[in-house]
């Protein structure tokens, strides 16, 4: 988008091309946050009392990081952004606790493991596909609709989700059940923008106008050991880039 708004313009001068993103009311801003915010040391201690110690209840801990979205919220609008997120606070990991919430995908709990120095380490969580990919529940609008009541006047509520591609990218072939998907293309890539587009149908329903979805995993594709990895699952890591853009213009149709 940045790149046809760049186009389209270029006649104009620098100054006036900042001044035209920043009076604009619909995104692409002149500024956006991408990703999510540092969490502050109450909310750290919450996660830890709810997920770790059992001591606080899922509802008290909503109520804590209710507070903390609008901590954020308000931090966002003060700094001048228009378009204003949660900060991811819900969330453990950008990915898993959405995709997690698809029907026909299973999430192994990550473990520590100790290495042969005697250091710990974290083993990232595997993603796999184990049925058909369906849209069961609406993940994130009741976290939306809390967004939404929090952004002021002038400002865009924006939500953000995972890259369709995380389905594929992590496991390859190997994570995605054969009985399910004897093929891949075009059943999986299309039950999946399926599953997608019913969950940014309920987001537009809840007043929704600006989703951003993260993807990593064309990133990953620059550094050689990530294109070994892909290489080694069966994927061409030339070929990876090509497809992904299909699967995401599959969802976003």
């Amino acid at each position: 988008s940045a790149c046809l708004i760049l186009r389209s313009t270029c006649a104009w001068s620098a100054g006036d091309l900042e001044q035209a993103l920043s009076n604009r009311t619909a995104p692409p801003f002149r500024a956006d946050h991408v990703g999510s915010f540092l969490r502050p040391t109450y909310l750290l201690e919450a996660r830890e009392a709810h997920f770790v110690r059992k001591t606080l209840s899922a509802e008290q801990l909503r109520e804590v990081e209710d507070r903390a979205i609008a901590e954020i919220v308000k931090f966002q609008e003060d700094v001048g952004l228009k378009s204003i997120t949660d900060g991811e606070f819900r969330r453990t990991y950008f990915h898993i606790d959405f995709l997690d919430q698809l029907g026909g995908v299973k999430t192994d709990i990550p473990m520590t493991f100790i290495k042969p120095d005697g250091s710990q380490e974290l083993a990232p969580p595997v993603i796999k596909v184990v049925d058909q990919v369906r849209h069961v529940r609406n993940i994130q609008r009741a976290d939306f609709e809390y967004l939404k009541s929090q952004v002021g006047p002038g400002s865009m509520p924006k939500v953000t989700i995972p890259s369709p591609t995380m389905l594929h990218f992590r496991g390859g072939r190997a994570g995605i059940s054969r009985q399910a998907y004897p093929e891949l293309d075009p059943v999986f890539y299309d039950d999946v923008a399926r599953a997608y587009g019913a969950e940014l149908q309920s987001l537009h329903d809840a007043g929704c106008r600006y989703v951003q979805m993260d993807d990593t995993n064309l990133a990953y594709l620059c550094d050689e050991k990530m294109r070994e990895a892909a290489r080694q699952r069966g994927d061409d890591p030339n070929e990876l880039p090509h497809r992904y853009a299909k699967f995401i213009n599959k969802v976003v149709a």
